[in-house]
């Protein structure tokens, strides 16, 4: 069952961060882009799977339904965010409860599959899912911060969160320390406003990644997942 679960997981975030880009984003109410996201879903979703067909349209068919809620109804609030992915997440439980015999899938799986497995949903979930949520909690701090570079605030929360991963699931957390100390010193800036903007914005996208970043570590410890390979 763990395996499955990763797996759908897996394809679940693939699908909705990596493989979702920019045009299907910003058209998600018209029909072709939504079709566009839908489709990738479920092929994602039959393969992970492999080839049961109807659980594979449930689970695309449920979550065509949590976007056009999410696109027509839901504000565009951090809150929002969260409960749409909650609602994925749910739905992922809910296939593998109506149908259990889903869970034995990948009898042959090893250890080191579901290692790379939960590393990659918890990346996923850290660094490109980290940056909406906290762009929405951010957007009624929104300041105009003097002489940056288009797109560079984005650019740093991404591999600040990539690092912040990295050294968690590498054993050396205290290097976070370090690399708070570093960003506070190169995004100096002598208006209050800026800088309060920095902080907080360091500070939440700092607090999502070692969230995201110790939760996947412990799954890992729990179900003891060997990376090395027997």
């Amino acid at each position: 069952m763990l395996t499955t679960a990763l797996a759908l997981l897996v394809a679940h975030l693939l699908a909705d961060y990596p493989l979702q880009n920019s045009w299907v984003i910003a058209n998600k109410k018209k029909p072709l882009a939504m079709a566009a996201h839908i489709a990738v879903v479920f092929l994602l979703t039959l393969i992970a799977l492999r080839g049961e067909f109807w659980p594979a349209v449930t689970l695309a068919a449920l979550h065509l339904g949590i976007d056009l809620i999410k696109v027509h109804l839901a504000p565009d609030t951090l809150w929002a965010y969260l409960g749409d992915q909650l609602a994925h997440f749910t739905t992922i439980a809910g296939v593998l409860w109506f149908w259990p015999a889903l869970g034995a899938l990948w009898p042959d799986a090893t250890p080191l599959a579901q290692y790379v497995l939960t590393i990659t949903a918890g990346l996923i979930l850290c660094v490109p899912a980290g940056g909406p949520a906290i762009g929405l909690l951010m957007k009624d701090f929104s300041v105009q911060l003097p002489g940056s570079l288009p797109a560079a605030g984005k650019m740093i929360g991404l591999l600040e969160r990539s690092l912040i991963f990295l050294l968690v699931l590498a054993g050396y957390p205290a290097g976070v320390g370090f690399l708070i100390a570093a960003k506070s010193i190169l995004r100096f800036d002598k208006d209050p406003k800026a800088s309060e903007y920095v902080i907080i914005g360091t500070l939440a996208s700092f607090g999502w990644a070692l969230l995201v970043s110790f939760a996947t570590l412990s799954l890992v410890t729990y179900y003891g997942m060997d990376p090395t390979p027997s």
